[in-house]
């Protein structure tokens, strides 16, 4: 590609971080997937291009790049802007809990708040030194299971999900990170398919945006695969199951931590007879862990609800 004439004054790598964030934002572009602006996704984006670090010095911006790196740069930027997806998709990378994953449309991107739970061993709502396995359900590419197994590596570690196409990148996932002889992967709808075990943590990002969000939502979030977003009027579809059938799937000391994000209300207020703690993390919400004795006490009242 040629670089359009109104550009050809653009030359270092700031001019295009400047240049991309300000097309961004003349173009309402939304971002939810890693970025928290327009500024921060086009100087990722701009160094991706260049295949630079993300935090590289910002005393090389003011390098001026070639023709032919200008025109990668531009080419990027502009995907971004007409394709409106999460940059993600165009990199084919993101990143969780410091670690870098292989995405694309087949999964939703990393972006959950359990980062943090993760890096602090789910500590103090468990013992983590009683963590011997763990459920990672609806695992999508695999983040929250493999970054599971880094912090537990004694654990034996699971992760299932009912797509197919979302466990193909898992396994990429996993032999990128060298676990694939670790961590057992699952087909499964919910704990259909899971043979029946004990797990000390069951950890699940589920499907949670209820109808009215998801009609709401940005073309970039589109972009994802609905399946893994859209959970009927309520928000609850597949969290109902889930509070059903895990107490059959942890041992009498285990927790189950569940990412519900905006239906917390609805949950809270359908469930309130059911004891939860919500989590107070400083980025994100929306979490809560539940304690096994507690759906194993309540679950006649629970499955009455979620049939």
């Amino acid at each position: 590609m040629s670089i359009p004439e109104s550009l050809q004054v653009l030359t270092t790598t700031r001019d295009f971080i400047r240049w991309g964030s300000s097309e961004f934002s003349r173009n309402e572009l939304s971002f939810g997937h890693g970025f928290v602006s327009a500024l921060d996704e086009a100087r990722y984006l701009v160094l991706h291009a260049l295949s630079l670090p993300y935090d590289w010095p910002d005393e090389y911006l003011d390098t001026s790049l070639t023709l032919e790196e200008r025109e990668q740069v531009v080419k990027v930027l502009q995907l971004r802007v007409s394709s409106r997806q999460p940059a993600a998709y165009i990199t084919r990378e993101s990143w969780f809990c410091g670690l870098r994953f292989y995405v694309d449309e087949r999964v939703l991107v990393p972006r959950s708040p359990m980062a943090e739970l993760l890096s602090d061993h789910f500590e103090p709502w468990i013992d983590s030194s009683r963590v011997t396995r763990i459920l990672d359900l609806c695992t999508g590419s695999g983040c929250i299971a493999i970054a599971a197994q880094y912090q537990f590596p004694d654990a034996r570690v699971c992760a299932s999900d009912i797509s197919r196409d979302a466990l193909e990148v898992a396994a990429i996932n996993l032999a990128q990170h060298e676990l694939s002889d670790h961590i057992t992967l699952y087909q499964s709808d919910l704990f259909d398919a899971i043979p029946p075990q004990e797990f000390d943590l069951i950890v699940s990002n589920p499907p949670y945006v209820d109808a009215e969000d998801m009609s709401a939502l940005s073309a970039e979030f589109k972009c994802e695969p609905e399946l893994g977003l859209g959970a009927g009027e309520d928000g609850l579809q597949v969290v109902d199951r889930i509070l059903a059938a895990a107490g059959a799937y942890l041992s009498d000391h285990g927790v189950l931590f569940l990412e519900v994000g905006n239906t917390q209300a609805a949950l809270e207020q359908k469930y309130d007879f059911l004891p939860m703690t919500w989590v107070d993390l400083e980025y994100g919400g929306g979490v809560c862990c539940i304690h096994a004795q507690d759906l194993k006490q309540q679950q006649n009242a629970i499955i009455a609800l979620a049939s």
